[in-house]
């Protein structure tokens, strides 16, 4: 028989990405429908985001300030219930176990049914050979954050020090899946609310088309499944 655990209803989300946008980028349609609804959403962003940026005025400190600001600024559009900075330095992420630990811990702290990270691999069929290194890194880490380590009780011992028990997550969303998307969330009536979320990365997203760009992609998504707009990801279920 099933444990009971895993047949209530899913109510608590986390997106694990690299970098303050990436999550609004990649799924924040789907993140709108699920905080409309009720879910409690946790994001977790490995890096500080201090690379970002081409103005030769700007400094690696400063940024941290404008980018953390700008990701609390969407959280608070899309309703999310916490933000978690890891703080590893931006462009140098790495899937090191320490990384892997620190994701493992939020994962126990915050006790999500679904986790939606990138693919920590290059689409080489698709041709999509370029990607920053970073996404593929916190793809990885989270990937093997989520199964074993925040499952097993004996790794990482000094967590139940910390009164944080394993914790079993019910299922993986890849973002940004392509030709293997499996799974799709119809975000039409959130679409207005995502790209509000998007644009609140002012020194990132060109205003006057970011939006567009945001909707086209999920246009197209959508036309693939029979609805307007649309978000896919590549489900994987753990048993």
């Amino acid at each position: 028989m099933a444990d009971a655990e895993d047949q209530k209803p899913f109510s608590r989300g986390m997106v694990i990405m690299a970098h303050p946008d990436d999550a609004e980028w990649g799924c924040s349609g789907t993140v709108a429908k699920w905080c409309a609804e009720g879910w409690d959403v946790v994001y977790v962003l490995c890096t500080d985001g201090s690379k970002g940026s081409p103005d030769p005025e700007m400094t690696g400190e400063k940024l941290i300030k404008i980018r953390e600001k700008e990701q609390r600024d969407a959280g608070k559009i899309l309703g999310l219930k916490d933000i978690v900075f890891l703080g590893y330095p931006d462009a140098y992420l790495e899937p090191t176990l320490e990384l892997r630990k620190d994701i493992a811990r939020e994962i126990r702290r915050h006790k999500p049914d679904v986790v939606i990270t990138n693919s920590p691999a290059r689409d080489i069929e698709s041709g999509h050979y370029l990607g920053h290194p970073d996404h593929f890194a916190a793809g990885e880490a989270a990937l093997s954050a989520v199964f074993p380590t925040a499952r097993d009780r004996l790794t990482f011992p000094e967590f139940l020090e910390e009164g944080l028990e394993p914790h079993k997550v019910r299922e993986v969303w890849i973002a940004g899946g392509g030709k293997n998307s499996d799974q799709f969330v119809d975000v039409e009536v959130h679409i207005d609310t995502a790209v509000k979320a998007l644009k609140a990365h002012v020194s990132q997203v060109d205003q006057e088309h970011a939006g567009d760009w945001f909707r086209q992609g999920r246009i197209a998504t959508g036309k693939k499944v029979g609805m307007a707009y649309a978000e896919g990801f590549k489900r994987i279920e753990l048993g």
